[in-house]
């Protein structure tokens, strides 16, 4: 009855409501920002641009992602309902350009001074990406939205707002960047685009994430997550896009990502060609699932290709 009551209203804030508001409130447009208390000292924060995660405390707010620099003013504006500090900390799950374009225009919104700045954590491979010469054609990533605590061991730990705060990188999933973020007393996950339920996976191959990698992510948001009773409540898990979620969605998702992984890899061994593969349609039981047919096909060349090349 917990996960289905927080599940429900996971769906409305993702319908466009926000449940900071009282009850009867009306929806709100589509570009606004849905506002749902998780748990403890965490709140998630729906945006047209993916989920953030939010805890706030006397120490100020935390955040896992910033959405992009045209949504700063109205997630400044869903913050300020939550608090009155400014932010202090930025963790960017990966180098993505709309979970990252927030990190200059944000802090300032949310009253710090403009000669200071947050701490951003990233894994070092996110800053090395956005700092590289970019290819011909294509802009600069402005410094003002790169990382400055980046981190290069398997996880970064510190604590903020009274709680442990502990940042994972999960190698070669969605990107070579990603990290994950458990609040520790709140018992709160937040994944980023490694876990996005009722969608299918982004493997960004050109970014270093391969379909092997993503499972062993998704394996890893498991053995930290705890369910309280009977597979359900526990730890909740704010994913990078959908809704709230709990240890019992990471598994179907886990298991669904690992079946159309190895019908795939059957099939590669039956020396089927890229075509071959996308007419036989491996994703073709999870499509209304998830987010139909185009989409299963992006997901199917990503795994093949990503097989491929591990042959």
């Amino acid at each position: 009855m917990q996960r289905k009551l927080a599940l429900t209203l996971a769906a409305a804030v993702l319908a466009g409501f926000t449940w900071s508001q009282p009850r009867g409130a009306t929806a709100t447009p589509p570009d606004e920002i849905g506002v749902l208390k998780v748990q403890g000292n965490v709140y998630m924060l729906v945006t047209p641009s993916g989920n953030i995660a939010a805890q706030v405390g006397d120490d100020g707010i935390l955040m896992l992602d910033t959405a992009t620099e045209a949504l700063a003013p109205k997630v400044a504006a869903a913050l300020k309902k939550l608090s009155d500090k400014p932010i202090g900390w930025i963790v960017n799950s990966s180098s993505d350009l709309d979970h990252i374009g927030g990190n200059a225009a944000l802090p300032p919104l949310s009253g710090l001074s403009p000669r200071q700045r947050p701490r951003v954590v990233a894994y070092e491979s996110v800053l090395n990406r956005l700092s590289a010469t970019p290819a011909r054609g294509q802009p600069q990533v402005p410094d003002a939205l790169w990382p400055n605590d980046e981190y290069s061991t398997p996880e970064k730990d510190f604590s903020f707002n009274g709680e442990a705060v502990l940042v994972y990188h999960v190698p070669a999933a969605h990107t070579d960047g990603d990290s994950i973020v458990h609040f520790r007393r709140s018992d709160v996950l937040a994944t980023g685009e490694v876990f996005t339920p009722g969608r299918f996976p982004v493997i960004d191959l050109e970014r270093g994430g391969n379909i092997q990698g993503l499972i062993d992510a998704l394996n890893q948001v498991l053995r930290i997550t705890v369910p309280l009773k009977y597979e359900e409540g526990g730890t909740y898990v704010i994913p990078g896009r959908g809704r709230l979620c709990d240890e019992a969605d990471v598994v179907e998702y886990r298991n669904m990502v690992t079946i159309v992984r190895d019908r795939i890899r059957d099939l590669i061994r039956k020396d089927m060609t890229l075509e071959q593969v996308k007419a036989a349609r491996p994703t073709r039981d999870y499509d209304r699932q998830y987010d139909g047919k185009d989409a299963g096909n992006a997901f199917v060349e990503a795994v093949y290709k990503s097989l491929s090349a591990r042959k």
